[in-house]
């Protein structure tokens, strides 16, 4: 019955899947644990609205956004360059 459902064909799927969930999966862990606007505890939940802007900058400025910031919006900037630049050719 396994080979049935595992074969060599589908271990790409199984790959795709996997890290699809593992990427949905770290989101949820890093919004419960570090979210300003989560609150799972009861004292948290019963404290309201709060005022904290330096939390909420320091969870939405994280260091990938920071990493990015000033970097071209490009994959592989040499290949697009070589293919979209008439100078190089």
């Amino acid at each position: 019955m396994a080979k049935r459902w595992i074969r060599p064909e589908v271990y790409p799927l199984f790959a795709a899947v996997g890290t699809a969930v593992g990427i949905c999966g770290m989101q949820l862990i890093r919004n419960i644990c570090i979210n300003p606007e989560v609150r799972v505890s009861k004292e948290n939940r019963a404290a309201g609205i709060l005022e904290n802007f330096a939390e909420g900058e320091r969870y939405a400025e994280h260091s990938l956004r920071k990493f990015v910031r000033n970097r071209p919006p490009e994959i592989m900037p040499s290949i697009n360059s070589f293919f979209t630049d008439p100078k190089g050719n």
